[in-house]
Protein backbone atom coordinates (compact mmCIF):
# COMPACT_ATOMS: atom_id res chain seq x y z
CA UNK A 1 0.00 0.00 0.00
CA UNK A 2 1.31 3.47 -0.86
CA UNK A 3 2.22 5.80 1.97
CA UNK A 4 -0.18 8.75 2.30
CA UNK A 5 1.53 12.05 3.15
CA UNK A 6 0.29 13.50 6.43
CA UNK A 7 -0.76 16.79 4.86
CA UNK A 8 -3.08 14.93 2.51
CA UNK A 9 -4.47 12.71 5.24
CA UNK A 10 -5.33 15.76 7.32
CA UNK A 11 -6.94 17.65 4.46
CA UNK A 12 -10.54 18.56 5.02
CA UNK A 13 -12.80 16.55 2.74
CA UNK A 14 -14.64 19.68 1.72
CA UNK A 15 -11.40 21.17 0.35
CA UNK A 16 -10.71 18.01 -1.63
CA UNK A 17 -14.25 18.22 -2.97
CA UNK A 18 -13.58 21.75 -4.20
CA UNK A 19 -10.39 20.50 -5.90
CA UNK A 20 -12.29 17.66 -7.56
CA UNK A 21 -15.00 20.04 -8.70
CA UNK A 22 -12.46 22.42 -10.17
CA UNK A 23 -10.63 19.65 -12.01
CA UNK A 24 -13.89 18.23 -13.35
CA UNK A 25 -14.98 21.67 -14.52
CA UNK A 26 -11.65 22.02 -16.31
CA UNK A 27 -12.18 18.65 -17.97
CA UNK A 28 -15.63 19.67 -19.17
CA UNK A 29 -14.27 22.95 -20.51
CA UNK A 30 -11.58 21.06 -22.41
CA UNK A 31 -14.05 18.73 -24.10
CA UNK A 32 -16.44 21.55 -24.98
CA UNK A 33 -13.61 23.43 -26.67
CA UNK A 34 -12.36 20.30 -28.37
CA UNK A 35 -15.79 19.29 -29.62
CA UNK A 36 -16.42 22.67 -31.23
CA UNK A 37 -13.36 22.35 -33.46
CA UNK A 38 -13.94 20.88 -36.92
CA UNK A 39 -13.52 17.11 -36.95
CA UNK A 40 -14.86 15.19 -39.90
CA UNK A 41 -12.67 12.41 -41.17
CA UNK A 42 -9.07 11.42 -41.77
CA UNK A 43 -8.02 13.96 -44.44
CA UNK A 44 -7.51 12.73 -48.00
CA UNK A 45 -6.02 14.73 -50.88
CA UNK A 46 -8.61 15.01 -53.65
CA UNK A 47 -7.23 17.63 -56.06
CA UNK A 48 -4.01 19.50 -56.79
CA UNK A 49 -3.03 22.39 -59.00
CA UNK A 50 -0.85 21.70 -60.87
CA UNK A 51 -1.98 18.12 -61.27
CA UNK A 52 0.44 15.36 -60.41
CA UNK A 53 2.59 14.65 -63.48
CA UNK A 54 1.56 17.82 -65.32
CA UNK A 55 3.95 19.45 -67.80
CA UNK A 56 3.54 23.24 -67.74
CA UNK A 57 4.64 25.75 -70.32
CA UNK A 58 5.61 28.19 -67.57
CA UNK A 59 6.01 28.18 -63.81
CA UNK A 60 2.77 28.63 -61.85
CA UNK A 61 2.34 31.67 -59.64
CA UNK A 62 0.83 29.53 -56.88
CA UNK A 63 0.02 25.97 -55.96
CA UNK A 64 -3.15 24.57 -54.38
CA UNK A 65 -3.98 21.39 -52.49
CA UNK A 66 -7.63 20.45 -51.89
CA UNK A 67 -8.49 17.88 -49.22
CA UNK A 68 -11.62 16.02 -48.19
CA UNK A 69 -11.81 18.16 -45.01
CA UNK A 70 -10.18 21.34 -43.66
CA UNK A 71 -6.53 20.85 -42.67
CA UNK A 72 -3.72 22.88 -41.13
CA UNK A 73 -0.39 22.92 -43.00
CA UNK A 74 2.68 21.86 -41.05
CA UNK A 75 5.51 21.59 -43.58
CA UNK A 76 5.36 22.68 -47.24
CA UNK A 77 8.47 22.21 -49.38
CA UNK A 78 9.30 22.65 -53.05
CA UNK A 79 12.20 20.44 -54.20
CA UNK A 80 14.02 21.81 -57.25
CA UNK A 81 15.27 19.63 -60.13
CA UNK A 82 18.77 19.71 -58.61
CA UNK A 83 17.43 18.41 -55.27
CA UNK A 84 17.50 21.76 -53.42
CA UNK A 85 14.57 22.03 -50.96
CA UNK A 86 12.83 25.41 -50.71
CA UNK A 87 10.47 25.95 -47.73
CA UNK A 88 7.07 27.37 -48.70
CA UNK A 89 5.96 29.61 -45.86
CA UNK A 90 3.30 31.83 -47.45
CA UNK A 91 -0.08 30.14 -47.80
CA UNK A 92 -3.79 30.75 -47.27
CA UNK A 93 -6.61 28.47 -46.15
CA UNK A 94 -9.86 28.56 -48.11
CA UNK A 95 -12.36 25.98 -46.86
CA UNK A 96 -10.73 22.64 -47.73
CA UNK A 97 -8.03 24.14 -49.99
CA UNK A 98 -4.51 25.23 -49.11
CA UNK A 99 -3.31 27.94 -51.54
CA UNK A 100 0.49 28.27 -51.57
CA UNK A 101 2.49 31.12 -53.06
CA UNK A 102 5.40 30.23 -55.34
CA UNK A 103 8.34 32.27 -53.98
CA UNK A 104 10.60 32.19 -57.01
CA UNK A 105 10.87 31.70 -60.75
CA UNK A 106 11.31 28.03 -61.57
CA UNK A 107 13.80 26.66 -64.04
CA UNK A 108 12.99 24.02 -66.62
CA UNK A 109 12.74 20.46 -65.32
CA UNK A 110 10.78 18.29 -62.89
CA UNK A 111 9.94 19.63 -59.43
CA UNK A 112 8.45 17.96 -56.33
CA UNK A 113 5.88 19.70 -54.13
CA UNK A 114 6.04 17.97 -50.74
CA UNK A 115 3.32 18.64 -48.17
CA UNK A 116 2.54 17.64 -44.61
CA UNK A 117 -0.69 18.72 -42.94
CA UNK A 118 -2.59 17.89 -39.77
CA UNK A 119 -6.09 16.51 -40.25
CA UNK A 120 -9.08 17.09 -38.02
CA UNK A 121 -8.64 13.76 -36.23
CA UNK A 122 -5.26 14.96 -34.96
CA UNK A 123 -3.12 12.76 -37.21
CA UNK A 124 -0.52 14.13 -39.63
CA UNK A 125 -0.95 13.33 -43.32
CA UNK A 126 1.76 13.82 -45.92
CA UNK A 127 2.53 13.30 -49.58
CA UNK A 128 4.08 14.83 -52.65
CA UNK A 129 3.33 15.53 -56.30
CA UNK A 130 5.54 15.95 -59.35
CA UNK A 131 5.19 18.58 -62.06
CA UNK A 132 7.50 19.77 -64.80
CA UNK A 133 8.18 23.19 -66.25
CA UNK A 134 9.07 23.22 -69.95
CA UNK A 135 10.09 19.59 -70.26
CA UNK A 136 10.38 16.70 -67.80
CA UNK A 137 13.75 15.78 -66.30
CA UNK A 138 14.95 13.12 -63.88
CA UNK A 139 12.83 13.66 -60.74
CA UNK A 140 14.75 14.90 -57.69
CA UNK A 141 15.14 12.45 -54.85
CA UNK A 142 12.80 12.95 -51.90
CA UNK A 143 13.42 10.77 -48.86
CA UNK A 144 10.39 8.78 -47.67
CA UNK A 145 12.20 6.67 -45.08
CA UNK A 146 10.22 5.80 -41.97
CA UNK A 147 11.66 7.17 -38.73
CA UNK A 148 11.49 3.91 -36.81
CA UNK A 149 12.87 5.29 -33.52
CA UNK A 150 10.14 7.95 -33.48
CA UNK A 151 7.45 5.50 -34.56
CA UNK A 152 8.52 3.12 -31.78
CA UNK A 153 8.44 5.97 -29.25
CA UNK A 154 4.93 6.96 -30.35
CA UNK A 155 3.73 3.37 -29.98
CA UNK A 156 5.31 2.91 -26.55
CA UNK A 157 3.90 6.24 -25.39
CA UNK A 158 0.42 5.18 -26.51
CA UNK A 159 0.64 1.86 -24.68
CA UNK A 160 1.75 3.47 -21.41
CA UNK A 161 -0.91 6.14 -21.75
CA UNK A 162 -3.50 3.37 -22.08
CA UNK A 163 -2.04 1.69 -19.00
CA UNK A 164 -2.48 4.93 -17.05
CA UNK A 165 -5.99 5.58 -18.30
CA UNK A 166 -7.42 2.08 -18.16
CA UNK A 167 -5.46 0.18 -15.50
CA UNK A 168 -4.67 3.26 -13.40
CA UNK A 169 -7.87 5.30 -13.40
CA UNK A 170 -9.99 2.17 -13.80
CA UNK A 171 -8.21 0.64 -10.81
CA UNK A 172 -8.82 3.76 -8.72
CA UNK A 173 -12.51 3.54 -9.60
CA UNK A 174 -12.57 -0.12 -8.57
CA UNK A 175 -11.10 0.73 -5.16
CA UNK A 176 -13.60 3.52 -4.58
CA UNK A 177 -16.76 1.73 -5.78
CA UNK A 178 -16.20 -2.04 -5.73
CA UNK A 179 -13.42 -3.07 -3.33
CA UNK A 180 -14.91 -1.84 -0.06
CA UNK A 181 -12.10 -1.52 2.47
CA UNK A 182 -9.72 -3.71 0.47
CA UNK A 183 -6.51 -2.15 -0.80
CA UNK A 184 -4.66 -5.07 -2.45
CA UNK A 185 -2.99 -3.77 -5.61
CA UNK A 186 -3.12 -0.09 -4.68
CA UNK A 187 0.59 0.34 -5.33
CA UNK A 188 0.17 -1.14 -8.80
CA UNK A 189 -2.71 1.20 -9.57
CA UNK A 190 -0.75 4.23 -8.32
CA UNK A 191 2.22 3.15 -10.46
CA UNK A 192 -0.03 2.79 -13.52
CA UNK A 193 -1.37 6.31 -12.99
CA UNK A 194 2.18 7.64 -12.67
CA UNK A 195 3.04 5.88 -15.95
CA UNK A 196 0.15 7.72 -17.56
CA UNK A 197 1.25 11.05 -16.07
CA UNK A 198 4.67 10.57 -17.68
CA UNK A 199 3.43 9.09 -20.98
CA UNK A 200 0.78 11.77 -21.64
CA UNK A 201 3.13 14.77 -22.04
CA UNK A 202 5.75 12.67 -23.80
CA UNK A 203 3.12 11.49 -26.28
CA UNK A 204 2.27 15.14 -26.92
CA UNK A 205 5.92 15.82 -27.79
CA UNK A 206 6.04 12.75 -30.03
CA UNK A 207 2.90 14.03 -31.77
CA UNK A 208 4.65 17.32 -32.48
CA UNK A 209 7.72 15.52 -33.85
CA UNK A 210 5.59 13.38 -36.14
CA UNK A 211 3.55 16.36 -37.29
CA UNK A 212 6.67 18.27 -38.32
CA UNK A 213 8.59 15.23 -39.58
CA UNK A 214 11.37 15.93 -37.05
CA UNK A 215 13.61 13.30 -35.38
CA UNK A 216 13.61 12.40 -31.68
CA UNK A 217 16.67 14.58 -31.12
CA UNK A 218 14.47 17.69 -31.63
CA UNK A 219 12.09 16.79 -28.80
CA UNK A 220 13.25 19.66 -26.57
CA UNK A 221 12.49 22.38 -29.14
CA UNK A 222 9.53 24.61 -28.13
CA UNK A 223 8.02 24.51 -31.64
CA UNK A 224 7.60 20.74 -31.30
CA UNK A 225 5.46 21.10 -28.19
CA UNK A 226 3.46 24.03 -29.60
CA UNK A 227 2.69 21.97 -32.70
CA UNK A 228 1.62 18.92 -30.71
CA UNK A 229 -0.56 21.03 -28.44
CA UNK A 230 -2.17 22.68 -31.45
CA UNK A 231 -3.56 19.36 -32.73
CA UNK A 232 -6.72 17.71 -31.47
CA UNK A 233 -4.52 15.20 -29.67
CA UNK A 234 -3.46 18.11 -27.45
CA UNK A 235 -6.97 18.08 -25.96
CA UNK A 236 -6.71 14.35 -25.34
CA UNK A 237 -3.49 14.85 -23.41
CA UNK A 238 -4.80 17.78 -21.36
CA UNK A 239 -8.00 15.98 -20.41
CA UNK A 240 -6.06 12.77 -19.69
CA UNK A 241 -3.77 14.63 -17.29
CA UNK A 242 -6.79 16.00 -15.42
CA UNK A 243 -8.36 12.52 -15.27
CA UNK A 244 -5.11 10.95 -14.06
CA UNK A 245 -4.83 13.61 -11.37
CA UNK A 246 -8.38 12.88 -10.23
CA UNK A 247 -7.59 9.17 -10.07
CA UNK A 248 -4.48 9.80 -7.99
CA UNK A 249 -6.40 12.09 -5.63
CA UNK A 250 -9.04 9.41 -5.16
CA UNK A 251 -6.32 7.03 -3.97
CA UNK A 252 -4.48 9.45 -1.71
CA UNK A 253 -7.26 11.70 -0.46
CA UNK A 254 -9.92 11.18 2.22
CA UNK A 255 -12.29 8.23 1.77
CA UNK A 256 -15.27 10.58 1.71
CA UNK A 257 -14.02 12.20 -1.50
CA UNK A 258 -12.75 9.00 -3.16
CA UNK A 259 -15.98 8.08 -4.93
CA UNK A 260 -16.72 11.43 -6.65
CA UNK A 261 -13.04 11.84 -7.55
CA UNK A 262 -12.82 8.33 -9.01
CA UNK A 263 -16.10 8.76 -10.90
CA UNK A 264 -14.90 12.06 -12.37
CA UNK A 265 -11.62 10.40 -13.34
CA UNK A 266 -13.43 7.53 -15.06
CA UNK A 267 -15.58 10.01 -17.00
CA UNK A 268 -12.39 11.84 -17.94
CA UNK A 269 -11.07 8.66 -19.60
CA UNK A 270 -14.02 8.62 -21.98
CA UNK A 271 -13.81 12.36 -22.58
CA UNK A 272 -10.06 12.19 -23.35
CA UNK A 273 -10.50 9.41 -25.90
CA UNK A 274 -13.46 11.15 -27.53
CA UNK A 275 -11.44 14.35 -28.05
CA UNK A 276 -9.28 12.94 -30.89
CA UNK A 277 -8.53 9.83 -32.91
CA UNK A 278 -9.80 7.99 -35.96
CA UNK A 279 -13.06 6.82 -34.42
CA UNK A 280 -13.92 10.15 -32.79
CA UNK A 281 -13.37 12.04 -36.05
CA UNK A 282 -15.75 9.85 -38.07
CA UNK A 283 -19.21 10.98 -39.07
CA UNK A 284 -21.82 11.20 -37.68
CA UNK A 285 -20.23 13.07 -34.78
CA UNK A 286 -23.34 12.90 -32.62
CA UNK A 287 -22.96 9.11 -32.63
CA UNK A 288 -19.23 8.38 -32.79
CA UNK A 289 -18.05 10.64 -29.95
CA UNK A 290 -20.56 9.27 -27.40
CA UNK A 291 -19.73 5.72 -28.53
CA UNK A 292 -16.00 6.34 -28.02
CA UNK A 293 -16.82 7.75 -24.58
CA UNK A 294 -18.83 4.64 -23.64
CA UNK A 295 -16.17 2.33 -25.10
CA UNK A 296 -13.37 4.02 -23.16
CA UNK A 297 -15.26 4.07 -19.86
CA UNK A 298 -16.22 0.41 -20.29
CA UNK A 299 -12.61 -0.65 -20.93
CA UNK A 300 -11.41 1.28 -17.87
CA UNK A 301 -14.12 -0.24 -15.65
CA UNK A 302 -13.32 -3.80 -16.73
CA UNK A 303 -9.54 -3.69 -17.16
CA UNK A 304 -8.96 -1.47 -14.14
CA UNK A 305 -10.61 -3.90 -11.72
CA UNK A 306 -8.65 -6.97 -12.86
CA UNK A 307 -5.33 -6.43 -11.04
CA UNK A 308 -6.82 -5.31 -7.68
CA UNK A 309 -9.36 -8.16 -7.82
CA UNK A 310 -6.74 -10.76 -8.74
CA UNK A 311 -4.39 -9.67 -5.95
CA UNK A 312 -7.22 -9.56 -3.42
CA UNK A 313 -8.18 -13.13 -4.26
CA UNK A 314 -4.57 -14.32 -4.31
CA UNK A 315 -3.86 -12.87 -0.87
CA UNK A 316 -7.30 -13.88 0.41
CA UNK A 317 -7.61 -10.32 1.67
CA UNK A 318 -10.52 -9.14 3.77
CA UNK A 319 -13.35 -8.07 1.51
CA UNK A 320 -12.08 -10.03 -1.51
CA UNK A 321 -15.29 -12.03 -1.84
CA UNK A 322 -17.37 -8.86 -1.55
CA UNK A 323 -15.17 -7.24 -4.22
CA UNK A 324 -15.72 -10.24 -6.52
CA UNK A 325 -19.48 -10.11 -5.93
CA UNK A 326 -19.72 -6.41 -6.78
CA UNK A 327 -17.58 -6.82 -9.89
CA UNK A 328 -19.40 -9.90 -11.21
CA UNK A 329 -22.75 -8.18 -10.72
CA UNK A 330 -21.74 -4.98 -12.54
CA UNK A 331 -19.60 -6.38 -15.35
CA UNK A 332 -22.43 -7.86 -17.47
CA UNK A 333 -24.13 -4.57 -18.46
CA UNK A 334 -20.73 -2.89 -18.81
CA UNK A 335 -19.48 -5.55 -21.24
CA UNK A 336 -22.76 -5.37 -23.17
CA UNK A 337 -22.38 -1.60 -23.65
CA UNK A 338 -18.66 -1.97 -24.39
CA UNK A 339 -19.27 -4.60 -27.07
CA UNK A 340 -22.17 -2.71 -28.65
CA UNK A 341 -20.15 0.52 -28.90
CA UNK A 342 -17.15 -1.33 -30.31
CA UNK A 343 -19.21 -3.12 -32.96
CA UNK A 344 -20.86 0.09 -34.19
CA UNK A 345 -17.52 1.94 -34.31
CA UNK A 346 -15.90 -0.95 -36.19
CA UNK A 347 -18.71 -0.97 -38.78
CA UNK A 348 -18.35 2.79 -39.29
CA UNK A 349 -14.58 2.55 -39.68
CA UNK A 350 -14.35 -0.59 -41.85
CA UNK A 351 -17.57 -0.18 -43.91
CA UNK A 352 -17.11 -3.29 -46.07
CA UNK A 353 -16.00 -6.79 -44.93
CA UNK A 354 -13.27 -7.06 -47.57
CA UNK A 355 -11.43 -4.14 -45.92
CA UNK A 356 -10.68 -6.41 -42.95
CA UNK A 357 -8.18 -8.31 -45.07
CA UNK A 358 -7.26 -5.67 -47.64
CA UNK A 359 -6.09 -2.88 -45.29
CA UNK A 360 -3.57 -2.65 -42.47
CA UNK A 361 -6.27 -1.17 -40.23
CA UNK A 362 -8.56 -4.10 -40.94
CA UNK A 363 -5.85 -6.68 -40.25
CA UNK A 364 -5.08 -5.05 -36.90
CA UNK A 365 -8.80 -5.14 -36.14
CA UNK A 366 -8.88 -8.87 -36.91
CA UNK A 367 -6.01 -9.43 -34.45
CA UNK A 368 -7.86 -7.39 -31.84
CA UNK A 369 -11.06 -9.35 -32.46
CA UNK A 370 -9.21 -12.64 -32.03
CA UNK A 371 -7.83 -11.43 -28.70
CA UNK A 372 -11.28 -10.23 -27.67
CA UNK A 373 -12.86 -13.60 -28.47
CA UNK A 374 -10.28 -15.25 -26.21
CA UNK A 375 -10.84 -12.58 -23.55
CA UNK A 376 -14.64 -12.81 -23.63
CA UNK A 377 -14.50 -16.61 -23.52
CA UNK A 378 -12.20 -16.54 -20.51
CA UNK A 379 -14.35 -13.90 -18.80
CA UNK A 380 -17.49 -15.96 -19.44
CA UNK A 381 -15.91 -19.05 -17.90
CA UNK A 382 -14.85 -16.98 -14.89
CA UNK A 383 -18.29 -15.45 -14.52
CA UNK A 384 -20.47 -18.53 -15.01
CA UNK A 385 -18.22 -21.39 -13.83
CA UNK A 386 -15.91 -20.04 -11.12
CA UNK A 387 -17.43 -16.96 -9.51
CA UNK A 388 -20.20 -18.69 -7.52
CA UNK A 389 -17.79 -21.21 -5.97
CA UNK A 390 -15.21 -18.52 -5.28
CA UNK A 391 -17.83 -16.39 -3.53
CA UNK A 392 -18.76 -19.43 -1.44
CA UNK A 393 -15.17 -19.55 -0.15
CA UNK A 394 -13.71 -22.42 -2.20
CA UNK A 395 -9.97 -21.75 -1.88
CA UNK A 396 -8.87 -23.82 -4.87
CA UNK A 397 -11.44 -22.15 -7.11
CA UNK A 398 -10.21 -18.75 -5.93
CA UNK A 399 -6.67 -19.75 -6.97
CA UNK A 400 -7.94 -20.82 -10.39
CA UNK A 401 -9.81 -17.56 -10.72
CA UNK A 402 -6.68 -15.64 -9.77
CA UNK A 403 -4.67 -17.39 -12.50
CA UNK A 404 -7.44 -16.75 -15.00
CA UNK A 405 -7.56 -13.06 -14.10
CA UNK A 406 -3.77 -12.89 -14.64
CA UNK A 407 -4.25 -14.23 -18.18
CA UNK A 408 -7.00 -11.65 -18.75
CA UNK A 409 -4.57 -8.88 -17.79
CA UNK A 410 -1.98 -10.16 -20.28
CA UNK A 411 -4.59 -10.26 -23.05
CA UNK A 412 -5.67 -6.71 -22.18
CA UNK A 413 -2.06 -5.53 -22.47
CA UNK A 414 -1.80 -7.21 -25.88
CA UNK A 415 -4.98 -5.42 -26.96
CA UNK A 416 -3.44 -2.11 -25.85
CA UNK A 417 -0.47 -2.85 -28.13
CA UNK A 418 -2.72 -3.60 -31.10
CA UNK A 419 -4.85 -0.50 -30.52
CA UNK A 420 -1.71 1.66 -30.35
CA UNK A 421 -0.77 0.39 -33.82
CA UNK A 422 -3.88 2.04 -35.28
CA UNK A 423 -2.05 5.34 -34.83
CA UNK A 424 -0.16 4.58 -38.07
CA UNK A 425 -2.99 3.15 -40.18
CA UNK A 426 -5.77 5.26 -41.73
CA UNK A 427 -9.12 3.47 -41.44
CA UNK A 428 -10.83 2.02 -44.53
CA UNK A 429 -13.43 4.78 -44.14
CA UNK A 430 -10.76 7.38 -44.93
CA UNK A 431 -9.23 5.27 -47.69
CA UNK A 432 -12.67 4.95 -49.30
CA UNK A 433 -13.06 8.73 -49.31
CA UNK A 434 -9.72 9.08 -51.06
CA UNK A 435 -10.44 6.27 -53.51
CA UNK A 436 -13.76 7.80 -54.55
CA UNK A 437 -12.10 11.07 -55.55
CA UNK A 438 -11.27 11.67 -59.20
CA UNK A 439 -7.82 12.10 -60.68
CA UNK A 440 -7.43 15.20 -62.79
CA UNK A 441 -4.85 16.34 -65.28
CA UNK A 442 -4.47 19.53 -67.33
CA UNK A 443 -3.08 18.90 -70.81
CA UNK A 444 -1.69 21.97 -72.53
CA UNK A 445 -0.42 22.38 -76.08
CA UNK A 446 -0.14 25.30 -78.50
CA UNK A 447 -3.13 24.24 -80.61
CA UNK A 448 -5.45 23.04 -77.84
CA UNK A 449 -5.70 22.05 -74.22
CA UNK A 450 -8.01 20.03 -72.00
CA UNK A 451 -8.97 19.46 -68.39
CA UNK A 452 -9.47 15.73 -67.92
CA UNK A 453 -11.12 14.18 -64.85
CA UNK A 454 -11.42 10.41 -64.28
CA UNK A 455 -13.91 9.39 -61.58
CA UNK A 456 -13.20 7.46 -59.42
CA UNK A 457 -9.46 7.73 -59.76
CA UNK A 458 -8.68 4.06 -59.27
CA UNK A 459 -8.59 0.95 -61.43
CA UNK A 460 -11.95 -0.47 -62.47
CA UNK A 461 -15.07 1.08 -63.99
CA UNK A 462 -14.66 4.86 -64.38
CA UNK A 463 -16.17 7.87 -66.10
CA UNK A 464 -13.96 10.35 -67.96
CA UNK A 465 -15.00 13.97 -68.36
CA UNK A 466 -13.15 16.52 -70.52
CA UNK A 467 -13.33 20.27 -71.03
CA UNK A 468 -11.78 21.15 -74.41
CA UNK A 469 -10.26 24.61 -75.03
CA UNK A 470 -8.00 26.39 -77.46
CA UNK A 471 -4.37 26.94 -76.57
CA UNK A 472 -5.16 30.42 -75.23
CA UNK A 473 -8.06 29.21 -72.98
CA UNK A 474 -10.74 30.12 -75.51
CA UNK A 475 -13.76 27.94 -76.40
CA UNK A 476 -13.13 25.15 -78.90
CA UNK A 477 -16.16 23.78 -80.73
CA UNK A 478 -14.75 20.36 -81.68
CA UNK A 479 -16.61 18.07 -84.05
CA UNK A 480 -15.41 14.86 -82.38
CA UNK A 481 -13.31 13.95 -79.35
CA UNK A 482 -11.69 10.57 -78.72
CA UNK A 483 -9.96 9.45 -75.52
CA UNK A 484 -7.01 7.07 -75.82
CA UNK A 485 -5.39 5.42 -72.79
CA UNK A 486 -2.20 3.41 -73.22
CA UNK A 487 0.25 1.55 -70.98
CA UNK A 488 2.80 0.19 -73.46
CA UNK A 489 5.30 -1.15 -70.90
CA UNK A 490 2.64 -3.37 -69.30
CA UNK A 491 1.66 -5.11 -72.53
CA UNK A 492 -1.77 -3.45 -72.61
CA UNK A 493 -3.02 -2.29 -76.01
CA UNK A 494 -4.43 1.25 -76.21
CA UNK A 495 -7.98 1.77 -74.99
CA UNK A 496 -9.77 4.04 -77.50
CA UNK A 497 -13.22 5.43 -76.71
CA UNK A 498 -15.29 8.06 -78.53
CA UNK A 499 -16.63 10.80 -76.26
CA UNK A 500 -20.16 12.16 -76.25
CA UNK A 501 -21.52 15.60 -75.38
CA UNK A 502 -23.96 15.55 -72.44
CA UNK A 503 -24.96 19.17 -73.12
CA UNK A 504 -23.09 20.96 -70.31
CA UNK A 505 -20.14 22.02 -72.45
CA UNK A 506 -18.02 18.97 -71.60
CA UNK A 507 -17.17 15.73 -73.38
CA UNK A 508 -17.80 12.45 -71.57
CA UNK A 509 -16.80 8.80 -71.83
CA UNK A 510 -19.00 6.37 -69.88
CA UNK A 511 -18.55 2.65 -69.27
CA UNK A 512 -14.77 2.91 -69.41
CA UNK A 513 -12.79 0.24 -67.55
CA UNK A 514 -9.18 0.85 -66.57
CA UNK A 515 -7.88 -2.68 -65.87
CA UNK A 516 -4.76 -1.99 -63.76
CA UNK A 517 -3.41 0.87 -61.66
CA UNK A 518 -0.22 2.78 -62.34
CA UNK A 519 0.94 5.49 -64.72
CA UNK A 520 -1.00 5.62 -67.97
CA UNK A 521 -0.47 7.85 -70.99
CA UNK A 522 -3.67 9.65 -71.90
CA UNK A 523 -4.15 11.12 -75.37
CA UNK A 524 -7.08 13.21 -76.49
CA UNK A 525 -7.73 13.32 -80.24
CA UNK A 526 -9.68 16.46 -81.10
CA UNK A 527 -11.26 16.72 -84.54
CA UNK A 528 -11.40 20.47 -85.05
CA UNK A 529 -12.66 20.31 -88.64
CA UNK A 530 -12.93 17.81 -91.45
CA UNK A 531 -9.33 18.57 -92.31
CA UNK A 532 -7.69 19.23 -88.93
CA UNK A 533 -7.01 16.80 -86.06
CA UNK A 534 -5.21 17.93 -82.88
CA UNK A 535 -3.70 15.37 -80.53
CA UNK A 536 -2.60 16.27 -76.99
CA UNK A 537 -1.27 13.89 -74.33
CA UNK A 538 0.04 13.67 -70.78
CA UNK A 539 0.58 11.01 -68.09
CA UNK A 540 -2.03 10.26 -65.44
CA UNK A 541 -1.62 8.13 -62.29
CA UNK A 542 -4.45 5.68 -61.57
CA UNK A 543 -4.70 4.48 -57.99
CA UNK A 544 -5.09 0.79 -57.03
Amino acid sequence: MIAIPSWIADTNSKLVGWIAGGLLAAAMAFIVMASTSPALAHAALIKTDPADGAVLAQAPARFSLTFSEPVSPLVLTLVMPDGTPVPLTHFRLSDQTVEIDNPRALKSGTHVLSWRVISADGHPVGGSLLFSVGAPSEPPTVSEAIDWPLRSAIWIGKVFLYIGLFLGIGGAFAFAWLAGDGRAGQRFVAAAILCGLVAAPLSLGFQGLDALGAPLSHLAQPVIWRTGLGTSFGWTVLIALVALGLGLLSLAGPRAAARPLALAGLAGVGVALAASGHASAAEPQWLTRPLVFVHGVGIAFWAGALVPLGLALKRQAAGAVEFLHHFSWAILPVVALLAAAGIVLAVIQVQIPSALADTAYGRLLLVKLALLVFLFTLAAVNRWKLTASAEAGATEVQRRLTRSVSVEVLIVLAIFGVAAGWRFTPPPRALAIAAAQPVSVHIHALQAMADLSITPGHAGPVVASMIIMTGDFGPLDAKEVTLVLSKPYSGIEPLKRAATRPGDGSWRVDNLIIPVPGRWMVRIDILVSDFEMVKIEAPVDIRP
